[in-house]
């Protein structure tokens, strides 16, 4: 599981916001996400969480902006954390930043035991730079999760498989210098069991997924996702998305699948992909060829032009 710093915002009207977001129409969704994140981050919220979540015996990701990052670390790692996640829209080794003292990734990574992963990046030479910090993984993408408005408000934005590409060979490289891999995470944008395993065949190592997740039956989202939420009161970027409750967290994960959309079995889609491109295990499907036909308006996006949201109005 993975926790924002953001969620943390005021433990007492948590599940209020929650309720609130799930049910808020259209016109007034923005207004709650940027109520919701108002109140600052309190340190001991951030504790109680980790451990309620360690206290579930399953393990625990931490999520932070840049600014906040190296003030929160201890604190995290002492209350269990197994991974510190730091998250922008877009970071780098060479961030430059007039509002706060630049966050050092090797500093970062010496001070703690827990590995750092960090994100989000689609280019060969940013990815290399982080990778010789330390961290052990790189989150990459931007732009293309289903809830993700940024390419709309901002221009900015790779697809998904390209940005995998460059990634996978800056890791690629880094190995080859140091003998140490670092992991590549596509991050955003997978929809269904086709879009996991093109990740992976780019040369992803892992993918992180939202949209299908928050479409189980154990969400707390009750069938919703808002994805990256950027509450900022001058220029909001992110969307609440409506996926309805499709599956259970099994049947999505692992199946066995009711549907013959994708939507279903990521796992079992992968061992197939595998099979049919004559891959014996990821790595080697990581070398497999590929003819790439990016659409960068429309990955996924499918339900924010269906519900006409976001980027769909």
């Amino acid at each position: 599981m993975i926790l924002s710093s953001q969620s943390f915002a005021d433990a007492a009207r948590e599940m209020g916001d929650m309720l609130a977001l799930s049910d808020a129409d259209r016109a007034e969704v923005n207004d709650v996400l940027k109520e919701a994140y108002q109140p600052p981050v309190r340190p001991e919220l951030i504790e109680a969480r980790i451990r309620e979540v360690k206290g579930a015996g399953v393990p625990c990701a931490v999520s932070t902006v840049p600014a906040r990052a190296r003030e929160r670390a201890e604190l995290v790692q002492a209350a269990g954390a197994d991974v510190y996640v730091v998250q922008g829209t877009v970071l780098t080794a060479r961030h430059r930043s007039r509002s706060y003292h630049q966050l050092s990734f090797e500093e970062l990574c010496r001070a703690l035991v827990i590995p750092v992963v960090v994100g989000n990046c689609v280019q060969y030479d940013t990815a290399l730079d982080l990778m010789d910090t330390g961290v052990a993984g790189v989150l990459v993408g931007v732009g293309p999760g289903a809830a993700c408005t940024t390419r709309g408000v901002l221009g900015v934005g790779v697809p998904q498989v390209t940005a995998t590409c460059d990634v996978a060979a800056a890791r690629d490289e880094h190995q080859r210098r140091t003998g140490r891999r670092v992991a590549v995470i596509t991050d955003g944008g997978m929809r269904v069991g086709g879009d996991v395993c093109k990740a992976f065949a780019a040369g992803a190592d892992a993918v992180m997924i939202g949209s299908p997740l928050a479409g189980a039956s154990e969400s707390a989202s009750r069938g919703c996702n808002w994805g990256m939420a950027t509450p900022d009161p001058n220029l909001p970027r992110g969307t609440r998305i409506q996926v309805g409750v499709r599956a259970t967290l099994q049947e999505i994960l692992v199946g066995p699948a009711r549907v013959d959309d994708g939507t279903q079995n990521f796992a079992g889609a992968l061992r197939s992909s595998l099979g049919v491109c004559g891959a014996a295990d990821v790595r080697e499907f990581q070398q497999v060829e590929m003819v790439i036909a990016p659409q960068i308006t429309s990955e996924g996006k499918v339900l924010q032009r269906s519900q006409h949201v976001g980027m769909g109005r």
